[in-house]
């Protein structure tokens, strides 16, 4: 019988974070290493990365990485699993790339080398286990899904996907390949669940194309598009559209240029003509009814961009009366007010806001009966469907319900939580650390609940500073109490209150300095306890307390 786990890190219970687990006898294949994006109480945070702790006790076992595309959902960790456990990396050309660029950027992988291209027709045998692939349609070329062979049967990593027959070659499913691994027996099924509450007709790539040159070619005016860079579909359909409708492309941001510029060398985007893509300096030559700005924004998020364009904050392109913006990217919930705040920006600016999902309805995942159409496909054992919020990994579960698969064999897991094949059936034996990891600047980790407790605290009710100069041997205050605050009270206006908490402070120092056992961390607790309590009574708020005590030899002249 085959020693056999599955273990999701990230990438469940939750959007992006895509990476999971499966150990086959006494190897390790990493599926996937992807971050996402902060939630918005995660303040300050530039974005949110898995826990390694399971793949660092273990990393003597890890064959490689796999990857299935090259959205920062998949790739964006790279860097930070390859600083501690450089691992062979697999994937497709482009995906390959794109990672290149993702781990030359950070400082402590910029040598790292071991890349492998693969593609559908690739086959790897580790021993106990023999890696392939399937080629999926999403919004990138070159995706694939995952098959790992093991004595018990396939298990099939399904990556994003959706069913479109109208793809071209680059982005086309094989479907008799997938009819092959169903027939060769699946063993389990982690299958894209982005999309599993609709049941809504995806519009097909050939109409969206139509709705973006439709969309672009009767503006009159300069056009803002924004998009995520690695949707390289878009990015090429609005290359065409701008081509059709006798416009240049001007490219914004690194993202773009870097995503952009290497799928172009690759082939994966076509320019329909060689100057179409010009610079910024060039843009100050044309008309606007000549240009077609292409937004991509930092890290692929368009609408902070556009935010500060509207407020002529952006550090080259301003919007003006008569501009179009379009989005032709479709937001997920979580960011519906932001998307209500950056249209009312561009309105108040002068521009006019359309966007792709106006009139189609648009996703690179696929809706419910591409996802059954999938399980039908594989007929597996097992099902654990991946990649979305818990009620998203639910109503996956019950399609898989309705097509005759057993709740006992369907496993709705959180992160970190282990599935083991024993006694001659997967099930749940227990869990391992799997919490987020908060990258902020350069610092790794380094921020934890507590900090961002603190930065709540900071942006609701602000700080109050204490600072004391103090004698301890002469048990006397050498220069009396200081206030100061910020984003608490308007100081000028609560003269009061600022003098009331200096008494506060003074009397709680004299207090203290008469003690035998004076206690530097005692002093300092005993000033925010009696001013947090005093400030809550005259304000309802609760800012930081921050008590600064500094100790001088000198007297007091």
């Amino acid at each position: 019988m085959s020693q056999i786990k599955i273990i999701p890190l990230g990438g469940v219970r939750e959007n992006g974070k895509s990476i999971y687990v499966v150990e086959v006898e006494n190897e390790i294949f990493v599926l996937d290493c992807g971050l996402k994006y902060p939630e918005n109480e995660q303040l300050g945070i530039d974005m949110v990365i898995p826990d390694f702790s399971y793949l660092l006790e273990n990393k003597e076992k890890i064959a490689g990485v796999f990857l299935s595309h090259g959205h920062a959902d998949a790739i964006g960790a790279l860097p930070y699993l390859l600083e501690n456990i450089p691992v062979p990396v697999f994937g497709t050309e482009l995906t390959t790339e794109l990672a290149k660029i993702n781990v030359k950027n950070y400082p402590n992988t910029k040598d790292f080398q071991d890349f492998h291209v693969v593609d559908e027709f690739t086959e790897i045998d580790f021993g106990h286990a023999v890696i392939s692939f399937f080629s999926t349609t999403h919004t990138i070329p070159d995706s694939i899904g995952i098959t790992i062979k093991t004595k018990e049967g396939n298990i099939v990593y399904t990556g994003d996907f959706k069913f479109d027959q109208s793809a071209t070659d680059d982005y086309k499913t094989d479907f008799s390949r997938l009819a092959e691994i169903g027939k060769e027996g699946v063993f389990a099924l982690l299958s894209d669940s982005s999309n599993a509450e609709s049941a809504q007709l995806i519009a097909s790539e050939n109409q969206t194309e139509e709705e973006v040159y439709d969309t672009i070619r009767y503006w009159e005016g300069r056009i803002i598009v924004a998009s995520v860079a690695s949707n390289i579909k878009r990015v090429q359909q609005v290359l065409n559209a701008a081509y059709q409708s006798n416009r240049q492309v001007i490219l914004t941001g690194k993202d773009a240029e870097q995503i952009v510029k290497t799928a172009i060398r690759l082939g994966k985007i076509q320019l329909p003509k060689e100057d179409l893509i010009i610079t910024e300096k060039e843009m100050k030559n044309k008309n606007p009814e000549e240009i077609l700005i292409l937004e991509t924004g930092r890290m692929g998020e368009p609408l902070h961009s556009l935010q500060k364009m509207a407020s002529k904050r952006h550090r080259s392109i301003k919007i003006e009366e008569g501009d179009l913006v379009y989005i032709t990217t479709t937001p997920a919930i979580s960011v519906e007010t932001t998307v209500a705040k950056t249209e009312d920006m561009i309105y108040r600016a002068g521009g006019v806001v359309k966007s792709i999902s106006d009139n189609l309805y648009v996703s690179g995942h696929g809706n419910q009966n591409d996802l059954k159409l999938m399980i039908n496909l594989m007929k597996p054992k097992y099902f654990m469907p991946v990649q979305g919020e818990y009620r998203l990994l639910a109503a996956h579960a019950g399609l898989a319900h309705e097509l005759g698969m057993s709740y006992q064999d369907i496993f709705i897991t959180g992160r970190g939580d282990v599935l083991e094949f024993e006694k001659g059936r997967l099930r749940m034996t227990g869990s391992t650390d799997a919490d987020n990891v908060l990258i902020d600047g350069l610092g790794v980790g380094d921020v934890g609940n507590i900090v961002l407790r603190d930065r709540k605290i900071l942006s609701e009710d602000g700080i109050f500073i204490a600072v004391v100069t103090i004698n301890r041997r002469a048990k006397k205050i050498i220069s009396k109490p200081r206030i100061t605050s910020r984003g608490f009270v308007y100081i000028k206006a609560s003269t009061d209150l600022m003098k009331e908490s200096e008494s506060i402070v003074e009397a709680v120092v004299l207090e203290n300095l008469e003690k035998q056992d004076f206690d530097w961390g005692v002093l300092k607790q005993e000033i925010r306890d009696q001013l947090s309590r005093h400030l809550y009574e005259q304000t309802k708020r609760r800012p930081v307390i921050l008590p600064v005590i500094m100790e001088s030899s000198q007297k007091r002249k």
